[in-house]
C-alpha cells in the first residue's frame, strides 16, 4: 500500500538527486559541437546528456550572417545515479579518489557575519589533532551593542559539528540599512573578467553575502565562469575598497598536436656502452645497434586532441584550435599495424630514424670491425668491407660477408653463410660458426663449425674443421696441412698432409661429427666418474671400518659418511644415464646411411690418418690421385673422383675457384 509517508520519502530522494544535476549553456556552430563541448565540461559521455535549445543556429548564406546554436545541456538524473552507483560499487568515495596528502594538524575556525537582519555563523572543523572552536569565543564575538538575541545552543552544536561550509543563522541584531556595505561589479570589455569592489559596512549595517555577489553578477548578464570559491573566500575574509576577482571566462584550450611516441632511441649519440651489474664497462660492447624483429612495435602515433572551447562571462563562444595532425613516418621495411597507429617492423634488422622516417635495415654495412665499432650483434646480414680485427666478434642472424681478413675473432651466423674473401687467421683462438656454410680463401689455426659445407680455395692449415655435409678445397693450391677435419659426407682437396709428415693431419668422414664429439665427451666424463667412484668407495670403507672399531662415529664423520654414500648413488645414476646415451649414439652412428669419402686430386702424403666409420687407414707412403671409401668393413682406395658439387651454391659475388 502506497502511503503519504512513502510518497514523501520518494520525493525527497528525487529532489536530492535532481539537486545534483549540473547544466551548462553552450554556444557552438553546430549542435554536435555543443554536445561535445558540454561532455568535456561536465566530464560525461555525450550519450548521457540531454539538452534544451535556447536559440537555434543557422549556417547563413555563403558564410554570411552565420548564427551559432545556444543550447542548455545537462546530465540526466538517471545518468548521475548510475555514476554514483558505479562509484559506490568500487568501494571508493570521493576522498579516496583524491590524491593522498599528508595530514597536517590544524585548529578549527569560525566566522561571524551579519547578513540582512541575521547574525550568521560559519564553523570549519579542525584537522588531525587540531582543537575545536570554543563556543565562548563565538558568543563573545557575536555579542555587540546592537545584538538582539543569540541562540547559544545552536552555537554549541555548530562548534562541535561544523556548518558544512555554509553560514547558519544563530541570532538577530538591530539592522540599520543606511549602514549596509555597498558593492560594485566591474566587467571588462572583453568579457573575460569580473571584479567586485565593496565598501565596508557601518555599525549595525549588513555585510555582503555570497548570494548578493552572485545575484549581482547574474543581473549584469554573467552566465559563465562565476568563481564561487573566490566569492566565499571574499565573504570570509573581506578586503574593502579593493577590486577582487569573482568571475573569469572559461578560456579555450587548444588541442595538443599529434606526435610520435618512439619505442627506440632516435638519437644515436645517446646510445651508451653496456655496463655489467657491478658497473664495469666492456669497451668492445658499444651498443650502437638497435636490433628489432619482424612484427615488433617501433613507434605509436598519438592522435591530435580536440580543442576545448571556452566562453566569455556572457556565454559567448570562444573557439579553440584543434591539434594538428602529422604524417606517419613510415620508411623502408616498416608498416602499420591493424590498429592504424602503431608502426611495426616488416623484417628483422636494425631500426634507425633518418630524414624523419623510421627505417629497418636488414643489412648492416661496415668499413671494418675494430675499436670504432666494437663487437657486432645484428639481426640480419653484416657486410664488412675491410677486416675483422683481432679480439672483435661478429654475430648475425643472416650472412656475414668480410671482404678482408678475419683475425682472432668469433664469427657466428645463426641462419646464414659466412664468406671471408681473403682468409681466416685464427691464431688458435678464432672460432667460426655458421648456420649454413663457410666460404674462405684459406683457414689457418682456427676452429670452424658449420651445418652444411666448408668451401676453401687455397688451404686449411692446423685447424679443427667440422662440417655436417662436406669440406671441399677446389682452388689452384687446395692444400690441407695439419689439423683435424670432420665431415659427414666428403672431404676433398688437391693435396693432403705435408712432405715428411711434419704436421699431424687427421681426416674423419662417414659419421655425424656432433654425435662423435659427444661420444668422446661422454667417455671422458665416464672415466672421471669411475675415478671418483673408486676414491669414494675407498673413503666409505675407511669410515665404516672406523665405525666398527669405535661402535659409533662423531657427528662430523657420520655426516661425511652419509655424504659419500649419497654421492656414490649420484655417480651410479649418472653413469647409467651415460651408458644409455652412449648406446643410443652408437646405434644412430651405425644406422647412418652415408659412408663418406676422402678425395685427393694430387697427393696424400705419408703420415696422414684417414678414418671412415671408425676404421682407420694410416697412409704410410705417398699416394696420388686417390679416393678413400668404405667397403666390406675396410677402408679401400680407388681412382680419384671429382668433388660432389651438386647442391653447393656459391653466394653472390663469390667463386668456388
Amino acid at each position: 500500500m502506497v502511503t503519504l509517508d512513502t510518497i514523501r520519502k520518494d520525493m525527497e530522494a528525487q529532489l536530492e538527486l535532481d539537486n545534483t544535476v549540473q547544466s551548462v549553456v553552450v554556444n557552438a556552430d553546430t549542435l554536435d559541437e555543443a554536445l561535445a563541448d558540454a561532455a568535456v565540461q561536465l566530464d560525461s559521455k555525450v550519450s548521457s546528456l540531454e539538452y534544451e535549445i535556447i536559440e537555434k543556429g543557422s549556417d547563413g548564406f555563403l558564410g554570411l550572417a552565420k548564427k551559432p546554436w545556444s543550447v542548455r545541456i545537462y546530465q540526466t538524473a538517471e545518468a548521475l545515479a548510475k555514476k554514483k552507483k558505479t562509484m559506490a560499487g568500487t568501494g571508493f568515495d570521493d576522498e579516496e579518489l583524491e590524491e593522498e596528502v599528508q595530514t597536517v594538524d590544524k585548529d578549527g575556525m569560525f566566522y561571524v557575519r551579519h547578513f540582512g537582519e541575521d547574525i550568521c555563523l560559519k564553523v570549519i572543523l579542525p584537522v588531525g589533532k587540531g582543537s575545536h572552536v570554543d563556543p565562548k569565543n563565538i558568543v563573545s564575538e557575536a555579542k555587540r551593542t546592537d545584538t538582539l538575541d543569540i541562540d547559544e545552543d545552536r552555537i554549541k552544536k555548530f562548534a562541535k559539528s561544523g556548518t558544512d561550509g555554509k553560514y547558519e543563522v544563530i541570532g538577530s541584531y538591530k539592522h540599520v540599512k543606511a549602514g549596509d556595505a555597498m558593492l560594485v561589479i566591474d566587467i571588462q570589455k572583453d568579457e573575460m573578467l569580473a571584479t567586485v569592489t565593496v565598501t565596508p559596512p557601518a555599525m549595525s549595517g549588513a555585510e555582503i553575502s555570497a548570494e548578493q555577489i552572485v545575484r549581482n553578477l547574474e543581473t549584469q548578464g554573467v552566465v559563465a565562469g562565476i568563481e564561487n570559491d573566490k566569492i566565499e573566500e571574499f565573504v570570509d575574509n573581506p578586503v574593502y575598497n579593493v577590486p577582487c576577482e569573482v568571475a573569469a571566462a572559461v578560456k579555450p584550450q587548444d588541442g595538443r598536436d599529434a606526435y610520435i611516441a618512439f619505442n627506440f632511441e632516435t638519437d644515436s649519440s645517446k646510445l651508451r656502452i653496456k655496463e655489467t651489474k657491478n658497473g664495469q664497462v666492456n669497451f668492445k660492447e658499444l651498443n650502437q645497434i638497435q636490433n628489432v624483429v619482424k612484427g615488433q612495435p617501433l613507434a605509436t602515433k598519438m592522435p591530435p586532441e580536440r580543442g576545448k572551447a571556452g566562453k566569455t562571462l556572457f556565454g559567448r563562444y570562444l573557439e579553440a584550435k584543434n591539434g594538428k595532425d602529422i604524417r606517419i613516418p613510415l620508411g623502408k621495411n616498416t608498416e602499420m599495424d591493424k590498429d592504424g597507429v602503431t608502426i611495426i617492423a616488416s623484417c628483422n634488422g636494425r631500426v634507425v630514424y633518418e630524414a624523419e622516417r623510421i627505417n629497418v635495415e636488414p643489412v648492416l654495412e661496415l668499413d671494418a670491425v675494430n675499436i670504432k665499432t666494437g663487437n657486432i650483434d645484428f639481426l640480419g646480414t653484416v657486410i664488412v668491407k675491410g677486416n675483422v680485427e683481432d679480439g672483435y666478434d661478429v654475430r648475425a642472424s643472416g650472412n656475414i660477408e668480410v671482404s678482408g681478413t678475419v683475425g682472432q675473432s668469433h664469427l657466428k651466423s645463426e641462419n646464414g653463410d659466412i664468406i671471408v674473401s681473403q682468409g681466416i687467421f685464427g691464431h688458435d683462438v678464432g672460432v667460426i660458426q655458421a648456420g649454413k656454410s663457410v666460404w674462405a680463401k684459406f683457414i689457418q689455426s682456427a676452429k670452424v663449425e658449420v651445418e652444411q659445407f666448408v668451401i676453401v680455395s687455397d688451404s686449411i692449415m692446423n685447424s679443427e674443421v667440422t662440417a655436417m655435409k662436406r669440406i671441399i678445397l677446389n682452388g689452384k693450391k687446395a692444400q690441407i696441412t695439419g689439423g683435424h677435419l670432420f665431415a659427414t659426407e666428403e672431404i676433398s682437396a688437391k693435396n693432403i698432409g705435408s712432405p715428411g709428415g711434419g704436421a699431424e693431419t687427421i681426416l674423419e668422414v662417414g659419421f655425424d661429427p656432433r654425435l662423435k664429439q659427444r661420444l668422446g665427451d661422454i667417455q671422458d666424463e665416464q672415466n672421471a666418474l669411475m675415478k671418483e667412484l673408486e676414491e669414494t668407495d675407498n673413503n666409505i670403507v675407511t669410515l665404516e671400518n672406523f665405525k666398527k672399531q669405535r661402535r659409533t662415529l662423531p657427528k662430523e664423520k657420520q655426516d661425511q659418511l652419509n655424504g659419500l654414500k649419497n654421492r656414490k648413488q649420484e655417480i651410479t645414476v649418472k653413469s647409467e644415464e651415460y651408458a644409455t646415451e652412449v648406446e643410443q649414439i652408437l646405434q644412430r652412428l651405425h644406422e647412418l646411411k652415408v659412408f663418406g669419402k676422402v678425395k685427393a686430386q694430387g697427393t696424400v702424403f705419408s703420415g696422414v690418418k684417414i678414418y671412415i666409420r671408425d676404421v682407420i687407414d694410416e697412409v704410410r707412403a705417398d699416394v696420388k690421385s686417390v679416393t678413400f671409401f668404405f667397403e666390406g668393413g675396410f677402408v679401400r682406395r680407388g681412382k680419384y673422383e671429382d668433388p660432389d658439387m651438386t647442391d653447393v651454391k656459391a653466394p653472390d659475388g663469390y667463386s668456388t675457384n
